[in-house]
């Protein structure tokens, strides 16, 4: 990201250099596992650039875990849309893409969880609750779709499995947890849900 002196800059694309080489960095290290120094560094920007952008460290990290709620949530969303109008398709999908997640080799958790589980403050803790809440609202409307009797139990009970398994997979058992939480989760749907007849 160093650029020649007097080069003209573009604020935005800056912006997003320092916020992509960040995500990775604290992914990999933890909020606290780098200084601001390093962390300068490592994006390739002075301290006077990152404060402009985001104020302090504590900013960046705002804006980092902020960004990345929003992508992974969409991305999680986006799987479960595709795979029809069908509630039980739909939550298949969202376990299958936390499948394929979990199998990436630079996986270690969630982000926003860990971020949170570390500081368990704001800005961190806030973030983490937007996160969760996002996905609840994901859970809540397949659970609403499927019938269930009570939508808001079970869009919490599969939010368990979907964290729970996030867990697993980061400290455990990488290779079933998304499995075993989606058979988990169907089972769970299929009980929520009314029984419909079949047409004779």
């Amino acid at each position: 990201m160093p650029v020649a002196k007097g080069t003209s800059l573009d604020p935005a694309r800056t912006r997003e250099g320092i916020l992509a080489a960040a995500t990775g960095l604290l992914y990999r290290h933890g909020l606290d596992g780098v200084g601001v120094s390093e962390l300068c560094r490592a994006v390739g920007a002075s301290k006077e650039t990152l404060y402009r952008h985001f104020g302090s460290k504590d900013g960046l990290i705002a804006a980092v875990l902020e960004e990345r709620s929003a992508r992974v949530t969409h991305w999680i969303a986006e799987a479960a849309t595709a795979a029809g109008p069908r509630p039980a398709d739909r939550l298949a999908a969202v376990f299958d893409a936390l499948g394929e997640w979990y199998a990436e080799p630079d996986f270690r958790g969630c982000a926003i969880v860990n971020a949170a589980t570390q500081r368990h403050a704001d800005p961190a803790r806030a973030i983490a609750a937007t996160h969760l809440g996002r996905y609840l609202t994901m859970l809540g409307d397949i659970a609403a779709d499927a019938e269930a009797a009570d939508p808001g139990l079970l869009a919490r009970q599969l939010l368990m499995l979907l964290e729970g398994a996030t867990v697993v997979a980061d400290h455990h058992d990488t290779a079933t947890a998304a499995a075993d939480a989606k058979a988990a989760a169907l089972a769970l749907l299929a009980t929520a849900a009314p029984t419909r007849k079949q047409a004779p």
